[in-house]
């Protein structure tokens, strides 16, 4: 999900970086090769800026996602190692009595 959301950022952020260095003010111009007129343009801003903000949230909510996964296998393996104790602890106690 990580990889993900920084695709996105990326892309939008070239597109973005595309409209303004290649537009006449004005009068629309050129993005990546196309002919676009000014409210293209703008329209092409929005979805380039939605692409970014939908990129920050998805490399967010991924990585909560692994902290949380992290933290839940440390847990699992302070458990795993109490109980490996109490029951080498038991096999002694009962090899002894």
């Amino acid at each position: 999900m990580v990889i993900i959301g920084l695709v996105l950022i990326l892309v939008g952020s070239v597109v973005i970086l595309a409209t303004v260095s290649s537009n006449d003010p004005g009068n629309g111009g050129e993005i990546l090769g196309f002919g676009v007129t000014t409210l293209e343009a703008f329209l092409v801003g929005v979805v380039a800026g939605a692409l970014i903000l939908w990129g920050f949230s998805i490399l967010k909510w991924g990585t909560k996602r692994s902290l949380a996964h992290r933290r839940e296998r440390k847990e699992l393996n302070e458990l795993n190692e109490k109980l490996e104790r109490v029951e080498a602890d038991r096999k002694r106690e009962d090899d002894g009595a």
